[in-house]
């Protein structure tokens, strides 16, 4: 019934991200595997679509123009996370996998650096339960943290993309803010994910494993989707404004998904230590790179 309603044009990715989570604290959600998969699968094929409704020379641009946010904002967590995880005596391993996650694209990363680091089970599950909470309190916390700090559509796409760890709850909270930054955000988050596979790599040659980061296909998808944008003419765009229209809601579809897998269980499996670990990268991340791009005259 959830997914149902979650799927009509009024219901707005707030709501449907509120059912969910109590939906997941109240039953437990006893088809956890289920909506995690669907998640993720349904939340790739809503970013490509998002790039039939954004013309490529913007996607260009604005990564282009947010590439020295991103790289700042990578060394900054990942160096600060080093430190924290000895003061408070977090396994280096799991450690590197919360900083990893926070610094660039929260669960894909931690996946694509897991194997690279020869992690065990126990500490990738740690790792993700910690990132995808803060996911969540990220979800409800930011739109309103960008109204009261007077930011703009622009400002605040730049902020989330920066300082949100998974690509969901960034296009989710950019969603709840508006259009425009709806946009920036999806297309800035992407260029930061796009850090996964040099960082991974050069891991791996430091410690001299063998194991291989995966590419996020979807990337080039939206790209592609963006480029079909920009060489269609614009009496034909009605239907590519559709299909981004589609994407806008099937992300609200995907919220339902990702708040039902906030349970109780989820919640417990995660350690105190990398949890406080995840909240002072993720709390120094947010008010430097808020600081930097309100100050800075972004937008």
């Amino acid at each position: 019934m959830l997914l149902a309603a979650s799927c009509i044009p009024g219901v707005t990715a707030p709501m449907a991200l509120c059912a969910g989570i109590l939906f997941g604290l109240l039953t437990g959600n006893p088809f956890s595997a289920k909506t995690s998969q669907a998640s993720k699968r349904l939340l790739q094929l809503s970013v490509v679509g998002l790039g039939f409704g954004i013309d490529l020379p913007v996607v260009i641009t604005t990564g282009w123009h947010a590439f020295g946010y991103t790289a700042f904002s990578i060394i900054l967590t990942m160096s600060l996370g080093a430190l924290l995880t000895r003061m408070l005596s977090v396994p280096q391993r799991l450690g590197m996998l919360v900083s990893f996650g926070t610094a660039i694209c929260g669960g894909s990363a931690i996946a694509a650096m897991a194997p690279v680091l020869e992690a065990e089970p126990e500490e990738t599950g740690m790792a993700l339960a910690t990132v995808f909470t803060l996911n969540a309190l990220a979800l409800v916390l930011f739109p309103p943290l960008g109204t009261l700090l007077g930011m703009t559509q622009e400002q605040f796409g730049v902020w989330a993309a920066l300082a949100i760890h998974d690509t969901s709850s960034v296009v989710g909270a950019a969603a709840v803010f508006g259009t425009t930054a709806l946009a920036i955000g999806t297309t800035v988050k992407l260029a930061r994910a796009l850090w996964i596979l040099p960082c991974a790599l050069g891991t791996a040659l430091l410690r001299r494993s063998q194991a291989r980061a995966p590419f996020p296909l979807f990337i080039l998808g939206f790209i592609a989707a963006a480029g079909v944008r920009s060489i269609t003419h614009v009496d034909h765009k009605a239907l590519l404004d559709l299909l981004a229209l589609i994407a806008r809601q099937s992300l609200v579809v995907t919220l339902l998904l990702i708040g039902c897998g906030l349970t109780r269980a989820a919640l417990a499996r995660t350690g105190f230590k990398p949890m406080l670990l995840g909240i002072l990268l993720w709390l120094v991340v947010a008010c430097v790179s808020a600081t930097i791009i309100v100050a800075g005259g972004l937008g």
